[in-house]
C-alpha cells in the first residue's frame, strides 16, 4: 500500500487537509511506500488515526524483539488509558534490567569463569574473547543488519562509535570507581594501540566515502592479529615464568593480584554458593536432588533479612527459576563441581531449545523442514537423546569427564538469554522515542547507544565487583575492538559480491565527526592518563572518565539541536 491509499482510506478530505503536510513528498508526488515514513511522524496524527498508522507503517514493526510495543501502546491500550501504557512498559523496562542483572551475575560470569579455568587462560586472553563474543554479538548482528541498506551503512558505523564512547568513559570509569586496581601495562598499551588503528581505519573510510574489499580484509584481519597477539603474549610469558620460577610481578600483564587470587576459588561470590548450592544429603534420590536444585530461595537467608531484600527477591524468583531451569553453571571449585544430574539432563533438553527460540525472536524455530517437522522438534528430540544417555551413563554424585562441557553450553545459553532481553530493551527504548518524539539520532546517540551497551556495563561491573576489574577493563577495549572490526568487517563483507567490490556509504554529519572526535579524545585521555598514574586507577580516574562523557554528550546533544553547525570549510 503507497501513501496516497492509506490516506484515502483512513482519513476524511477535511484530515488529509490538516495532516497532509506531515508527509510531504521529497518529489512532489505520493508513489513512495510507506516504508518510507518515518514512524515518528506518528505523534503528528490524529489520536483516532495512529494506530491504523502504526500497522501500516514499516519503519513502525521493524523490529527483532517478541512484542510489538509501538502497536500496544497505541492500538491494545485505549486513548485514556495511555498513561498506564507508559507505566507498565516503564515497569517492563526496570524487570528487564533485573533479568540481565541476574543473568550476568549468577550465570554468564561464573561460566566464563569455569571456561577460563579449563582452558588455563589469561583473564586478558577470556576479556578479549569470550567475554568480547558475550558482550558484543547484539552490536555486530546489528551492524551487520545496518550495512544491509547503504543508506543505513553511517548510521550503523555512527552507533558502534556512540557504544565505543559509553564503553571506555562510562563503564571503564565505574570499573575504576567500584574496584580500584592496578591495570596490566602491557595489555592496556596493546588494546589502545589496535583500537586507535580501528578507529583510524574507519576514519579512514568515512573520508573516502566508499569501503573497498581489500580495507574489509583489513578489518577482519587486524582483528585476528589482534587475538593472535594476546594468546601469544600470555604463552611467551607464562612460558618465562615457568623457566625462570620467579614471583608474580604486579605490573605485569596476566598475572592475579592478591584480591584476583582470593576470589578465584569463589568466582561468583558467596550468595552464588549460599542461595543455589545448598549441601545436599548423599541419600537424596534423583527427584528430591532435582527438586532441591531448581529452588531459587533459601530459607535461612529468608529469615534472617529485612523486607526490603525479601520484595526484590520475590521479583527475582520468576526469572530465577527460568534460568536455573535453563543454563547450567559448572564451578571447578566445588568436590562435584556442580554437577546435579537430573537437572544437567533437563539442561541438555531446554537449552538447546532456549538457543533455537531466542534467535531471530524464534523465527528460525518454527521453520519446517520439507513442510513436515519444524526445527524446534529437532531440537527436542536430539534434546531428549543426548539427556537420556547422559543420564543412564552417569552417576548422582560422580560428575563426568565432560561436564566441562556444560559450561560452553551455559556460557551461550546465558549470553543468549543477555543478548535476548538486551533486544527488548533497545525496542522499549525506540519506543519511548518514538512517544517522546526524540530524533532518531538522538535515540542512536543517547537510548539505543545505552540499550547496546547494557550487556558490556553489567558484565563488566559485575566482574570487577567479583574481584575481576582486569578481566572487566581488558572487556572494555577487548570488546569494542571486537564490534568495530567484525561488526564493520562482516557487515560490508556480507553485502559485497564478484561484480561489486565497493560498498558507498552515506556522506557522514557533522554529528558523526562528533562521535569520532569523543572516542578519539576517551582513548588519548587514557593512554595518557593511565600511565601517568603508574597504572593504578582509582576513584578519580572513574570520575574524570564520567566528566568526559558527559562533555562529550553536551556538544553532541548541541549539534543535533543545530547550536553548534558545520562549517562551509568542513562541508
Amino acid at each position: 500500500m503507497d501513501f496516497t491509499q492509506w490516506l484515502n482510506t483512513t482519513m476524511s478530505g477535511s484530515q488529509r487537509d490538516i495532516h497532509s503536510y506531515v508527509f510531504l513528498p521529497r518529489n512532489g508526488s505520493w508513489g513512495d511506500e510507506l516504508e518510507d515514513v518515518d514512524c515518528q511522524e506518528v505523534g503528528k496524527l490524529n489520536v483516532s488515526l495512529r494506530c491504523s498508522f502504526v500497522r501500516t507503517t514499516s519503519d513502525c514493526n521493524d523490529t527483532d524483539g517478541y512484542f510489538s510495543y509501538l502497536e500496544g501502546a497505541f492500538c491494545t491500550f485505549s486513548p485514556q488509558l495511555f498513561p498506564l501504557a507508559i507505566f507498565l512498559y516503564a515497569m517492563w523496562l526496570i524487570y528487564l534490567f533485573i533479568i540481565l542483572a541476574v543473568t550476568a551475575e549468577k550465570f554468564f560470569c561464573p561460566n566464563l569463569s569455569a571456561i577460563a579455568s579449563s582452558l588455563r587462560l589469561s583473564h586478558n586472553v577470556a576479556g578479549v574473547t569470550f567475554l568480547a563474543f558475550g558482550n558484543g554479538a547484539p552490536d555486530v548482528f546489528s551492524a551487520v543488519a545496518a550495512f544491509s541498506d547503504s543508506r543505513t551503512a553511517g548510521l550503523a558505523i555512527g552507533a558502534l562509535f556512540g557504544a565505543g564512547v559509553f564503553v571506555t568513559t562510562v563503564v571503564a570509569g565505574g570499573i575504576a570507581f567500584v574496584k580500584p586496581f592496578t591495570a596490566a601495562s602491557r595489555p592496556f598499551l596493546r588494546d589502545i594501540v589496535f583500537y586507535m588503528s580501528a578507529i583510524f581505519l574507519t576514519f579512514y573510510v568515512l573520508y573516502q566515502g566508499s569501503i573497498s574489499l581489500a580495507e574489509v580484509l583489513v578489518y577482519l584481519l587486524l582483528y585476528m592479529a589482534y587475538v593472535l597477539v594476546v594468546v601469544l603474549s600470555s604463552w611467551i610469558y607464562r612460558r618465562m615464568r615457568q623457566s625462570t620460577f620467579s614471583a608474580p610481578n604486579s605490573e605485569e600483564a596476566d598475572l592475579l593480584t592478591e584480591s584476583e587470587e582470593d576470589h578465584l576459588s569463589t568466582p561468583h561470590g558467596s550468595e552464588f554458593g549460599d542461595e543455589y548450592q545448598p549441601l545436599r544429603p548423599i541419600q537424596y534420590n534423583t527427584w528430591q536432588i532435582l527438586v532441591e536444585a531448581l529452588n531459587p530461595m533459601d530459607s535461612r537467608k529468608w529469615r534472617l533479612k529485612r523486607w526490603p531484600w525479601r520484595l526484590f527477591k520475590l521479583l527475582k524468583v520468576p526469572i530465577e527459576f527460568l534460568l536455573l531451569l535453563t543454563v547450567p553453571v559448572v564451578d571447578p571449585d566445588k568436590e562435584d563441581h556442580n554437577w546435579q544430574r537430573p537437572l544437567n539432563c533437563l539442561h541438555l533438553i531446554l537449552s538447546p531449545l532456549l538457543c533455537i527460540f531466542t534467535i531471530k525472536s524464534g523465527t528460525y524455530a518454527l521453520y519446517c523442514i520439507q513442510n513436515v517437522m519444524p526445527i524446534w522438534a529437532i531440537f527436542l528430540i536430539v534434546g531428549f537423546l543426548l539427556a537420556a544417555i547422559v543420564f543412564f551413563t552417569t552417576k548422582n554424585g560422580e560428575p563426568p569427564k565432560y561436564h566441562c562441557v556444560f559450561s560452553y553450553l551455559g556460557f551461550v545459553v546465558s549470553a543468549l538469554w543477555i543478548n535476548a532481553a538486551a533486544t527488548e530493551v533497545v525496542n522499549l527504548l525506540h519506543t519511548f522515542g518514538v512517544i517522546f518524539r526524540l530524533s532518531n539520532t538522538v535515540l542512536g546517540l543517547t537510548l539505543l547507544a545505552w540499550g547496546n551497551s547494557i550487556g558490556d556495563f553489567v558484565s563488566d561491573i559485575t566482574l570487577a565487583r567479583q574481584g575481576y576489574p582486569r578481566m572487566a577493563f581488558s572487556a572494555c577495549f577487548g570488546g569494542i575492538i571486537f564490534n568495530v572490526l567484525i561488526g564493520i568487517g562482516l557487515g560490508c563483507l556480507l553485502q559485497m559480491n564478484l561484480s561489486n567490490a565497493v560498498l558507498q556509504l552515506e556522506a557522514p554529519g557533522l554529528l558523526v565527526w562528533v562521535l569520532a572526535g569523543g572516542l578519539g579524545a576517551s582513548l588519548i585521555f587514557s593512554l595518557v592518563s593511565v600511565p601517568a598514574q603508574c597504572f593504578h586507577l582509582r576513584r578519580t580516574y572513574g570520575f574524570a572518565l564520567f566528566f568526559l562523557y558527559a562533555v562529550f554528550l553536551t556538544i553532541a546533544l548541541l549539534t543535533e539541536f543545530g547550536v553548534l553547525k558545520m562549517t562551509p570549510t568542513l562541508q
